[in-house]
């Protein structure tokens, strides 16, 4: 199933071929997920979005237009998925657990220093536009090409570039202040 295009594996999906399906979410997990996490900016929240998405993805298949065009379509839920999310947790968000409380890894200093390097990549992602984040995260955490990019976000390939230009210069600017962060200083 690995070599089959989107389009073969949404015809397949929608006859339900679970498999195909499958295939489908393997294909498109971590954008998705990172789409997610540029929009609501927090790892559960973003854990919450992936998965509504796959299974609003999974019940509204047959209204994939475009079968070819299916990660555009895929991500564009992603968006709305997120930003809904966003709204009815802004209700209902309580105190957070902190990070010291979960199961063993790094020691308490080590988990305190990863906590605030995070906050501050975190703070310096949301400075960014939406966009940018998404740029930025598709193509720096997730490997993806510009013009992949570009044609999953329906925007060309130049625009592509320019934004993750931006971006980058802005979190080089944000961040300065941490580029010698952990050698003492």
């Amino acid at each position: 199933m690995k070599e089959l295009p989107d389009a073969e594996l949404v015809i397949r999906a929608r006859s339900g071929d679970g498999a195909a399906f499958g295939e489908l979410v393997g294909r498109y997990r971590r954008a998705v997920y990172s789409v997610a996490l540029a929009v609501t900016g927090r790892h559960q929240d973003a854990e919450d979005a992936t998965q509504e998405s796959f299974m609003v993805a999974l019940q509204r298949l047959e209204e994939c237009r475009s079968p070819a065009r299916f990660a555009g379509w895929l991500l564009a839920i992603a968006r709305n998925r997120s930003r809904n999310l966003i709204r009815r947790e802004s209700l209902r968000r309580g105190d957070e657990i902190p990070a010291s409380a979960s199961s063993p890894g790094p020691g308490p200093e080590r988990a305190a220093d990863i906590s605030v390097l995070r906050g501050r990549l975190t703070e310096a992602l949301n400075t960014l536009s939406e966009v940018q984040r998404e740029i930025t995260l598709l193509h720096d955490l997730e490997g993806w090409k510009h013009a992949e990019i570009a044609e999953k976000l329906g925007m060309p390939a130049g625009t592509v570039r320019s934004h993750l230009h931006f971006a980058r210069k802005a979190l080089r600017v944000r961040l300065a202040e941490w580029k010698d962060y952990g050698k003492g200083g």
